[in-house]
């Protein structure tokens, strides 16, 4: 039988892309896929049609290490309209009531400040979580509601950017599974007159900072020019998903048994938890694993280029 033809190019990395408004997070990914003829690749946590910014493209081996990347930090600059409320918690949505604003900057300031710390928030109807193996969005434009759990999230960083009339503008670093659009319909219900988004921008995504991505245009007129080795060369490494975890250095018995999936014993290691892994002595990831209680270093997620 004939071997299967692979669809695509076989290439590895992580894109930050600047996803534009007015698309969804699988929209942007598809044309960023063309655009690199990549044979696999995945996003790194939804963004609505609406919002913009940082949205990581993982190709090949990269899509490995995606999960770290949905379960990293998130920072996002959000403006909020004041007094008016939506059906979808943003300006997507049809208004379904307005209230007049009476609060000052510095009650507002005040007001947002309370949600500081752990809190917990109850999901739109409008989002992407599943009830019984349907989206909850899809169930809501169907005119249905269902019964949501409260979700623990953290804020971590809250501030205050502008009071534009009833046009609010904040900065807020957060855990995975925060709801910017519940955060700010929270702050309406506590200034008494409701509040909805009318623009989120996500700034950063774990380790990675807002100066390092591009947009669609930006991709294009980079491959116009020097096709698929400009586009290439701003994949950044595998390992750059997970820069921030302890680094553990193998030796060769070790790499080649860890490669195996074996777990292997390492000299410096850290006492417990996750560990990014590289053969000794060079910038050779070989993928994570986890410490576990004898002091041996189980795989979890390995590279399969080697």
């Amino acid at each position: 039988m004939a071997k299967r033809r692979q669809r695509g190019r076989d290439i590895n990395g992580i894109l930050l892309l600047n996803k534009p408004a007015g698309i969804t997070s699988n929209g942007a990914l598809q044309t960023v896929k063309r655009l690199f003829a990549a044979a696999k690749a995945g996003h790194t946590g939804s963004l609505d049609p609406l919002a913009t910014g940082m949205l990581p493209i993982c190709f090949g081996e990269a899509t490995k290490f995606s999960q770290f990347l949905l379960d990293a930090d998130k920072s996002y600059r959000v403006t909020a309209r004041l007094g008016v409320t939506t059906e979808t918690g943003d300006a997507d949505g049809d208004v379904v009531e307005t209230r007049p604003v009476t609060a000052t900057p510095d009650e507002i300031e005040a007001a947002l400040m309370r949600f500081l710390g752990p809190i917990e928030q109850i999901p739109s109807m409008y989002s992407a979580i599943k009830h019984e193996g349907q989206p909850l969005y899809k169930l809501a434009r169907q005119g249905i509601t269902v019964e949501r759990k409260p979700r623990q999230v953290t804020i971590r960083r809250l501030a205050l950017l502008s009071v534009d009339g009833d046009d609010v503008s904040f900065e807020v670093d957060c855990t995975k599974g925060t709801y910017v659009r519940s955060l700010v319909e929270d702050l309406g219900a506590a200034l008494g007159c409701g509040g909805h988004v009318t623009v989120l921008h996500r700034l950063s995504a774990g380790p990675y900072p807002a100066s390092e991505m591009l947009t669609l245009d930006e991709l294009g007129a980079l491959k116009d020019e020097g096709g698929f080795e400009a586009i290439d060369k701003k994949l950044l490494p595998l390992y750059t998903a997970v820069a921030d975890w302890p680094r553990v250095e193998l030796g060769q018995d070790a790499s080649y048994y860890l490669l195996k999936g074996q777990s292997v014993m390492a000299t410096h290691r850290p006492k417990d938890g996750w560990v990014t892994l590289y053969r000794a002595g060079t910038d050779d990831f070989l993928g994570v694993g986890e410490v576990q209680e004898d002091g041996m270093i189980a795989p979890r997620r390995l590279v399969a280029t080697h």
